[in-house]
């Protein structure tokens, strides 16, 4: 089991919404958060250059199979991307996912997926 952790702009939530839905991926927990990526623009304020605020991201959180990784990540990929790619668009994480529970029913693993 993979934790595919995407952070997206905000404005791309649909699209990536509906491509994972016709990818037969439903099982998705979304979140507002505020970040910042490696862009280099400085702002001039009151004579000094400071780096500008976090700026508002989408958090996209998706528990998955095995089978389904490579699956979301095109998805996400696919739907994320801003034309050609813009500085900005995003990232994706895929990390080891231990342990999943389902609390209705005490179902583990990928079964409670």
């Amino acid at each position: 089991m993979k934790l595919v952790t995407a952070i997206i702009q905000p404005d791309k939530l649909e699209a990536v919404r509906d491509a994972l839905v016709k990818a037969e991926i439903y099982r998705i927990s979304v979140s507002r958060c505020a970040g910042r990526g490696r862009a280099e623009d400085v702002e001039l304020y009151r004579g000094q250059l400071v780096a500008p605020h976090l700026l508002p991201k989408t958090r996209i959180d998706i528990a998955c199979n095995e089978e389904y990784v490579d699956v979301a990540i095109n998805a996400i990929l696919n739907a994320a991307r801003h034309g050609h790619g813009e500085v900005g668009d995003g990232k994706i994480f895929v990390t080891p996912l231990e342990k999943c529970i389902r609390i209705r029913t005490g179902e583990e693993g990928s079964d409670a997926i």
